[in-house]
Order: structure tokens, then sequence, then C-alpha cells
């Protein structure tokens, strides 16, 4: 799945986009992890889609530069890995910047058949790219523990988890492991020379910015400072790059 844009609970989204309509539920999947809800607010081009996972706010549509700030870390012809398919705008975005490929690695098996339905105009293009694969997987286990007959192996020019809204704030409590030193470790491993592994946070995470600089030297913080509303938030995108040869 895919958690981006959040800033906490369910109700949070309404509180910070001044919305007062309830929202309408487009579509709904009950699953192994919880539930997986689709939902709109207003109508037209004003519309704003929100995704609910496991009771937790993901993501909506309201404001969508720091994904598009985390697809341009990418240069175009590069092979790409995306933890977390969301509602697609990281991948979209590469795929406008001309990559080679995209490898969307999604845990909601939902999502991914919601894409592939076309549920949204979005979704659907991704699903339809030749350049995409969609994998209904644990981006942990095809970063730690790779298996060539089922997951994607890499290795890839650029790694961009979006999964969570950061390690303070999990849709999953098992991802945590994701920010620690051994899946970090892996999923350097698992770049190419002068690759960039980064990863989305829905605000500054002492710990993980820890985690980052005792990986390389070359570790950096990108603030991206949005409106929502009333509220300036600022949203962080830290990465990290594999030497050249």
């Amino acid at each position: 799945m895919q958690a981006t844009e959040g800033i906490g609970a369910v109700t949070a989204s309404r509180y910070v986009l001044g919305v007062e309509d309830l929202p309408e539920t487009i579509a709904r999947r009950m699953g192994p992890r919880g539930e997986v809800v689709l939902r709109r607010r207003g109508t037209g081009d004003d519309a704003v889609h929100e995704l609910i996972v496991n009771g937790a706010f993901a993501m909506d549509t309201a404001e969508t530069g720091s994904e598009q700030a985390l697809a341009a870390l990418a240069r175009p012809g590069a092979r790409v890995l995306v933890g977390g398919l969301g509602l697609g705008f990281t991948v979209e975005a590469l795929l406008d910047g001309r990559v080679e490929s995209v490898d969307v690695v999604e845990i909601e098996e939902a999502l991914v058949d919601w894409a592939y339905e076309g549920v949204l105009p979005r979704l659907g293009r991704v699903s339809r790219d030749p350049r995409v694969r969609l994998w209904v997987a644990d981006v942990r286990t095809v970063l730690i523990e790779p298996s060539p007959r089922a997951e994607p192996i890499g290795p890839w020019d650029a790694i961009l988890l979006d999964v969570d809204n950061g390690p303070d704030f999990l849709i999953h409590a098992d991802n945590a492991a994701l920010y620690g030193s051994a899946a970090l470790r892996s999923a350097y491993g698992r770049l190419t020379p002068g690759g960039v592994l980064a990863i989305w946070c829905q605000g500054a995470h002492a710990g993980l910015w820890a985690e980052m600089q005792a990986l390389s030297a070359t570790a950096r913080e990108q603030r991206h400072v949005v409106q929502r509303g009333r509220h300036r938030i600022a949203y962080v995108i830290y990465t990290v790059r594999l030497p050249h040869l």
C-alpha cells in the first residue's frame, strides 16, 4: 500500500482540508491486514480522493507535490523499484519522466486489482503502461529475502519507498522493520552504482535520519513544505546514494 501525503488519523484529512461533507465510498475491500477503502469528497475537478488502510488515513489527492518530488529523484532511463502504489502519483510521474521500467511492490491486493480495473484514471494508466510491473508482495520481503520465482530482484537505479506515513506513523506495525539498519543496508545493496534510495516521511524523524547517515555520507534530508487548508506541513524525503564505480 501506499501511504503518502497523510498527516494522521482518518479524521485528519477532513480537518486539514476543511471539508464538511461526508465522503462517498468508491471502493472497499476487506483483506488480511484490515479494510482498504477508497473514497471521494466533492465532485468534478474539485474532487479529492482519499485512501484509508487498516483504519488509518494513508493519503489523499489534495496535495501531491512531494510524491512528484520523490519520482524526480530517478533519472530518465532508470530502472526503478517503488514500494507502495498508493493512488499512483509517484508512478505516473516516473512514467512522465521517461524511466525505462518500474517495479511497483504493493502489499494490498485490492489496490492492484483497482488499478487493473481502472477505478481511477491514474491507476488505470499505471496498470496499462508496458514499462510497469505490479507485484502483490511485501516490499520488506523483496528487499531483505528476495525470491526470483515470485518477486523482483533488481538491482535498480532508484528505490523509492512510500509505504507508510513514516516510521512514527505506521500503516502496519510490521513495517517498523523496514526502517531499521538491516533492511536499509539490504536496500542500499540492491542499487546500481550511482543509484538512489529514497524514503518519504510525513515529517522529520531523527532515528531514520541517523540510520541513513550511518549508511553513507551521501545521506540527505529534503523538506517539502506544503499548504493544506490553514496548515503548513513539512514533508521529508531522506535519500542516500551508492557511489559510482
